[in-house]
């Protein structure tokens, strides 16, 4: 890469990634540059990290070969199913100009040795935040509501200043990473979503994010399997609250089971702590619609109506968390109304569309016990005859049996007409609807697969067709409910 070409990189505001930083940053790993042989100037070390430095200059690393531009260093990953290794010289025949590896190939290319290549993108994301110490970083977590409080944080930053937003789902370990090393100098703030399906992995996301702003939105029982109990998903979301520091904002959510902890917690590396749901940050004069949430917004002494084009509580408490952040940072109320009110749901939350009379609202994004409960809330509050569509949830480990009992008798006391279940766990989840409802109350049934639960419900729609219904598909990611949204509609 020329100089001209560098000098543009920069103007452009993207990070120049060298032989020289990159070594500095997994200097912890053991980081060494093994060239290929036709490179080498002389054998031995010192050689090859001089001779990389004239060689080696880019301004993106990527992990996927699918996504390799030329010019692009290659990073290469291991999992349990994959080797990045095995891809090296096609990353190289798409145009990477070096490699990140734990262990070094015959290839083409420059490649920089490190211990493991997992903690080297971490390594880097690091580094790469270090960088940028100008941007305001936002990190949320929380057993739900991660996606949807991220959006609204987007739409209220991205119209004041150029924002980075967590994209899809990359909010665990490798995801957070991928997402900081896209940080321009062009950046002002950083929206970064973190999410936990292990113990420590919040601490250590945490600890490469490095926010200016750190807020938990709740704690339910998602990878309740994982924590064993909701005091140890409480303890892991806490992480989040250990690398502020004093001038630093730690946002605490009032109406949680676990509220007077968390606080603890903050208080112990922040005085800087905002509640939200009846403290600091709250909402009163709450009118939920069909498909929009209409509230009065306080924020200490101010007040301001808003209409958030979200349906239910639960996104009113999102909505509240939101604002708590960027009041801490002291965006006005009225550009915080004004974000709010243009927030738009992620696909699978919420999102919903007309089939016919009856209304679909697919909300399989993923699930969890906190927000199945969410979206049983929002069905009740609809019109015409309600029916929920609900699979598996995973990741609960022994509680699995249990808490879909629990949903169930949930279930059956919500408000809802009809109940189809489909799953493993499918005929725990009417088992415990049937102990609280009758038959007149709710209509229960479980379904040994998506097929024979589409067949029943595409007739009952049949009949139903000039009596609306709506109906709300849920289930863990693992699911795929969403097949039966558009199978009905393809219908």
């Amino acid at each position: 890469m020329t100089a001209d070409t560098e000098n543009t990189i920069q103007s452009q505001g993207l990070y120049v990634w060298q032989a020289d930083n990159l070594l500095a940053a997994t200097t912890t790993l053991d980081g060494r540059w093994q060239l290929p042989e036709t490179q080498k100037t002389a054998d031995n070390q010192a050689s090859d990290d001089k001779t990389a430095a004239h060689i080696v200059t880019a301004n993106r690393i990527a992990t996927d070969t699918r996504t390799i531009k030329s010019g692009d260093i290659f990073l290469a990953l291991q999992g349990d199913n994959f080797d990045g290794h095995d891809y090296i010289n096609l990353a190289a025949s798409k145009g990477a100009l070096a490699a990140i590896v734990s262990r070094p190939i015959s290839t083409s290319i420059p490649q920089l040795v490190v211990s493991d290549t997992r903690l080297a993108l971490g390594h880097l994301a690091a580094h790469r935040r270090q960088q940028h110490k100008d941007v305001t970083i936002i990190a949320i977590t929380g057993s739900s509501g991660k996606t949807t409080c991220k959006e609204m944080l987007g739409s209220i930053f991205g119209r004041l200043a150029p924002t980075l937003i967590t994209r899809g789902n990359l909010n665990n370990d490798l995801g957070v990473p991928m997402m900081l090393l896209e940080l321009s100098d062009h950046h002002r703030y950083a929206i970064i979503e973190l999410g936990a399906n292990h113990i420590g992995e919040i601490a250590y996301t945490t600890e490469i994010v490095r926010p200016d702003v750190a807020c938990i939105l709740n704690i339910g029982t998602a990878h309740l399997g994982e924590f064993g109990s909701r005091e140890g998903i409480c303890q892991t979301k806490a992480e989040i609250y250990h690398t502020l520091k004093a001038e630093q904002y730690a946002i605490v959510p009032d109406n949680d089971d676990f509220t007077n902890q968390l606080r603890r917690i903050a208080e112990d590396n922040t005085a800087n702590v905002i509640g939200f749901g009846n403290t600091d940050v709250s909402a009163s004069h709450l009118d939920v619609e069909p498909e929009r949430s209409e509230f009065k917004l306080h924020i200490g002494t101010q007040v301001k109506d808003i209409c958030l084009p979200l349906a239910g509580e639960h996104n009113v408490n999102n909505a509240l968390a939101a604002a708590a952040c960027a009041h801490a940072l002291n965006i006005s109320i009225d550009d915080i109304v004004v974000g709010l009110e243009n927030a738009r749901p992620a696909k699978g939350r919420l999102d919903s569309q007309m089939l016919g009379l009856h209304r679909l609202i697919d909300d399989t994004y993923n699930s969890n016990p906190h927000s199945v409960r969410a979206a049983t809330k929002v069905l009740a509050a609809q019109t015409g005859t309600k029916i929920l569509v609900l699979g598996d949830i995973g990741e609960l480990g022994a509680a699995a049996v249990s808490e879909h009992q629990s949903l169930g008798r949930t279930i059956a006391t919500a408000g809802i007409d009809i109940l189809l279940c489909v799953g493993e766990y499918a005929g725990y989840t009417v088992a415990g609807a049937k102990e609280i409802g009758t038959a007149d109350s709710i209509n229960a049934q479980a379904f040994d697969d998506k097929d024979s639960l589409l067949s029943y419900l595409q007739q009952y729609l049949q009949v139903q067709q000039l009596h609306p219904c709506t109906v709300l598909f849920k289930g863990s990611r693992f699911m795929e409910m969403e097949t039966l949204i558009d199978a009905l509609v393809k219908e």
